[in-house]
């Protein structure tokens, strides 16, 4: 499933200033976490993916958006 979820942390992140330690301390987990989710081999707990979302000051759907390719319903 993580292939098809496009992540946008990474430059969000880096547009913002934010370290990935600063931004792992702030949402409660290890920097190695923001890296993984970063590099797309972990996808964020829906309970994470919010908590990114709101210090971020963004809606989920601009960290994490679902490829056009996997919107087959």
């Amino acid at each position: 499933m993580s292939e098809c979820v496009e992540v946008r942390l990474r430059e969000v992140r880096a547009r913002l200033g934010l370290s990935q330690e600063k931004l792992a301390r702030a949402v409660g987990v290890t920097r190695q976490t923001i890296i993984a989710i970063e590099k797309g081999r972990y996808l964020p707990s829906l309970p994470l993916a919010l908590k990114l979302a709101a210090y971020l000051g963004l809606p989920v759907e601009e960290l994490f958006r679902l490829k056009e390719e996997c919107k087959q319903f």
